[in-house]
């Protein structure tokens, strides 16, 4: 089902709900009885553009309800941020993106229907020892294969592409599996030729590419950059905070395997035990294409196409040799 821009740009005249992906009989007041009019007891996270409630239906399917800020007579205080994110997930469909079910356009009340995925934030379970803990290395590679399957989809399966521009830890999600999906479009652009991408510094601190200071131009090569901070937060347990400039240099392909070893154990996460055999290995593959994706040239930053597929090769030859 397409979303007609016309309808969202009207929202303010008539009420509008809708839904896909379900039998048609989910309704508005479905969800204001299931979370008993957003009471703060079902809130499960706040964001800079609204909070999200978790909310049991009546047909007994748990959603998440991205609940849009409003001021007191009604309006919506960033209709854009909704409006622009009920655009790109109605034209999103991949394994590693949070799945948008409809949404709701209402006097009172305007918010987004998604998915609901159990384990919430990658960001919220590295902060906890014992979260972290359960994820082991082979979780930790797979939820970084997730998070490059997901944006290389966006950059390069989607037309125009889809650029993010806002993945950070607290915008990963991980199902029961541990599988990441990538969620929160509210700043995310299309990547049209006949435009100039500039724009205004949106993201957040700590993962957002440092030519977006100076030129305001975002590009794919933005995305790129902050899947290198994430990385190497979910290889390190926490954020790299003042050595990211350190990482972006490093070249472990010019280092000696045995000092790639010693650099490796010197920087991931403690919790857990230190990698082995090949997992090293495929660790040190990670550190090195994570180190590229933070190359303060934006043009010497491999595509997520790119990234996907060494990933997706240093599987095959993992799983392969280890017969």
């Amino acid at each position: 089902m397409s979303i007609n821009e016309d309808a969202i740009t009207n929202e303010q005249r008539r009420d509008l709900f809708t839904i896909w992906n379900y039998d048609g009989k989910i309704a508005y007041q479905d969800i204001i009885d299931a979370t008993e009019q957003f009471d703060p007891k079902y809130c499960i996270g706040v964001g800079g553009h609204g909070s999200v409630y978790k909310a049991e239906l009546s047909t007994g399917q748990l959603v998440a309800i991205k609940k849009i800020t409003s001021y007191s007579d009604g309006e919506i205080s960033d209709q854009q941020t909704f409006r622009n994110e009920i655009l790109m997930m109605t034209e999103v469909r991949h394994r590693n993106i949070v799945k948008l079910y409809g949404f709701c356009s209402h006097v009172r009340h305007s918010f987004l229907v998604y998915e609901y995925v159990e384990k919430g934030s990658l960001s919220k379970i590295l902060r906890m020892d014992e979260e972290a803990v359960e994820l082991d290395w082979t979780k930790r590679v797979n939820i970084v294969k997730g998070v490059a399957q997901g944006l290389a989809y966006l950059h390069h399966d989607c037309s125009p592409p889809i650029i993010h521009r806002d993945i950070s830890s607290n915008n990963i999600l991980l199902d029961s599996d541990f599988e990441p999906h990538v969620s929160d479009f509210g700043i995310s652009r299309f990547l049209k030729p006949d435009s100039s991408h500039l724009t205004a510094l949106a993201g957040t601190y700590g993962y957002f590419a440092p030519e977006l200071a100076y030129t305001m131009r975002v590009t794919e090569k933005c995305d790129v950059y902050s899947f290198g901070v994430v990385t190497f937060e979910v290889m390190m347990g926490k954020h790299p905070g003042e050595i990211i400039s350190t990482l972006s240099s490093l070249s472990y392909s010019a280092l000696p395997s045995s000092e790639q070893n010693i650099l490796l154990k010197d920087i991931i996460d403690q919790r857990i035990s230190p990698p082995i055999n090949q997992v090293n290995e495929k660790l040190a593959l990670i550190m090195k294409l994570a180190s590229s994706c933070l190359h303060e040239n934006p043009q010497s930053r491999p595509s997520m196409q790119h990234v996907s597929q060494e990933l997706s090769i240093c599987s095959v030859f993992q799983s392969n040799s280890s017969h």
